[in-house]
C-alpha cells in the first residue's frame, strides 16, 4: 500500500495521450442540454474499453460506470451537456475540433466539463489494472441536462434509481484545488397586472409597466443589502429579462413581468428570498413565481424540478474534505488549496438537497467555462486521473 500512490502517479502519466485522446473524441461531438445521446455512447464505448466491471444509460440519459461491489457507494459525476459557442468570431480555433496542441487539449467542454469524465475513465482504468479489491462501490457517472438545470440529472439517480452515495465528488473545474461549497440560485418571476386602456388616455388605465418599473428600482437597491458569507460570499439579485403586454401598442400596458437571477449564499432560502420580493410588491395586483423546470430528455423521458436550487457547504474538518486533502498530499507531497466555486453544480441536489458528503475536484480554470477558447491544460487531467483513485483508495 506504500507505493500505492506511486503506481497511481506512474498509471496516470503513462496514460495521459490515452486521456486526451478521449477528451478529444467527446469533445468533437456537439452535445448541448437533451442533445446529449452520441457523447453518451461515446463515453459508454470509453468505460467499456477500459474494463469496468458495469456500464449502462438510465431513463434520462446519464451513463452510469461501475467498479467494485462493496458496502459503500463512492460517486464521482461530472456533466457531458455543453452550452453552445456563442459568436464564433472569438474562437481563435474550431470549437469542435478537439485538437491536441502544445499541452492543451482545445474546444468547447474542455473545462466545462468533459474533461473531468474522460479523466475518470482513466481512473477507471488504472483502478482495474491496479487489481482494486477495497470494500467499495464506484460509481462514475456522466449525467446529462446539468447546463439547463443543475443537478436535475442527480435528483433522477436519486430518487428513480435508487442510488444514494455515501461520499461523492464532482469533476466540475476546480483549477486542482478542491472544493467545498459554493452559493445557492433559483429563478423567479414577477407578474405585474394592469388595467388596459386607449393611449390617448392613459389616465384612464393601470399600467403594469409603471408598477414593474417602480419594483425593478426597488430589486437594485435588494440587491446591496443582501446577506453576505465570509466563505461563500454575498447573496445577489438581478432581473434579466423584462416582458410587457398590452392590446395594441396604441394602448396602456396591462401586463409585465420581469426574470429574476437569484444567487443564494449560506443561511438564505427558497423562501426567504420570495419574502423579500412579496415585501416590494404590497398594495399591488402583483405576484412572485418560482419556475418549474421541464423538458424531455434525450431518450424521450419527460422529466423536472422546480428552480430552486440549495445552497451548500461543507466543513473543512469535515471527514470528505480531509480525505481529498490526505489523497492529494499523498500523491505530491504538498497541501492542496481548498476553496469555492463561483457558479453553481449539481452540488445542489447531491448535497444542497440529499446531504450527501460532497467535494469539488477537477481539472481546468472555472474562469473558462462558458468562454471562448476553451481548452484544458493534460497535466491536468493526469493530476485529477491519479487524484480520483488516490481518493477511492483511502475510502
Amino acid at each position: 500500500m506504500e507505493n500505492i500512490y506511486q503506481k497511481i502517479n506512474e498509471l496516470a502519466d503513462k496514460y495521459r495521450d490515452y486521456t486526451a485522446e478521449n477528451l478529444s473524441k467527446l469533445v468533437q461531438i456537439k452535445s448541448l442540454s437533451l442533445g446529449e445521446k452520441e457523447v453518451q455512447l461515446e463515453l459508454k464505448h470509453q468505460m467499456e474499453e477500459a474494463g469496468f466491471d458495469e456500464v449502462r444509460i438510465d431513463g434520462l440519459g446519464n451513463v452510469l460506470g461501475r467498479i467494485g461491489n462493496g458496502k459503500k457507494i463512492l460517486a464521482i459525476d461530472g456533466h457531458m451537456d455543453t452550452v453552445d459557442m456563442g459568436n464564433m468570431d472569438n474562437w481563435d480555433f474550431d470549437p469542435l475540433g478537439g485538437e491536441i496542441k502544445d499541452g492543451f487539449v482545445h474546444g468547447r467542454g474542455t473545462v466545462d466539463q468533459e474533461g473531468g469524465p474522460a479523466a475518470f475513465v482513466t481512473t477507471g482504468r488504472i483502478l482495474k489494472e491496479l487489481g482494486f479489491d477495497k470494500d467499495l462501490t464506484i460509481y462514475f457517472v456522466g449525467s446529462v441536462i446539468e447546463e439547463d438545470c443543475d443537478g436535475l440529472c442527480w435528483k433522477y439517480i436519486v430518487e428513480e434509481e435508487g442510488i444514494k452515495p455515501d461520499f461523492a465528488i464532482s469533476t466540475e473545474p476546480t483549477n486542482l484545488n478542491i472544493y467545498r461549497g459554493h452559493r445557492g440560485r433559483m429563478e423567479m418571476k414577477v407578474h405585474f397586472y394592469g388595467t388596459s386602456c386607449h393611449g390617448s388616455a392613459p389616465e384612464r388605465g393601470d399600467n403594469a409597466i409603471y408598477k414593474a418599473a417602480k419594483v425593478a428600482l426597488e430589486i437594485e437597491k435588494l440587491n446591496e443589502r443582501l446577506k453576505d458569507d465570509a466563505f461563500l460570499g454575498k447573496g445577489t439579485v438581478t432581473i434579466s429579462e423584462i416582458i410587457s403586454g398590452s392590446p395594441s401598442l396604441c394602448a396602456v400596458a396591462d401586463y409585465a413581468a420581469f426574470h429574476l437571477d437569484r444567487r443564494l449564499t449560506w443561511g438564505e432560502t427558497k423562501e426567504s428570498a420570495v419574502a423579500e420580493v412579496e415585501a416590494l410588491l404590497e398594495g399591488m395586483n402583483a405576484k412572485v413565481e418560482v419556475l418549474e423546470y421541464k423538458e424531455t430528455a434525450y431518450t424521450g423521458l419527460e422529466y423536472g424540478m422546480e428552480k430552486y436550487y440549495p445552497t451548500w457547504k461543507i466543513p473543512e474538518d469535515s471527514e470528505i474534505v480531509q480525505k481529498g486533502v490526505r489523497a492529494f498530499e499523498k500523491l505530491y507531497n504538498k497541501k492542496p488549496k481548498v476553496d469555492k466555486w463561483t457558479f453553481s453544480t449539481n452540488g445542489v441536489t447531491i448535497n444542497g438537497m440529499y446531504g450527501i458528503p460532497l467535494i469539488g475536484f477537477g481539472p481546468g480554470n472555472e474562469v473558462l467555462a462558458h468562454a471562448p477558447n476553451e481548452k484544458v491544460a493534460i497535466d491536468d487531467l493526469v493530476v485529477a486521473s491519479a487524484f480520483y483513485a488516490a481518493f477511492a483508495y483511502d475510502i
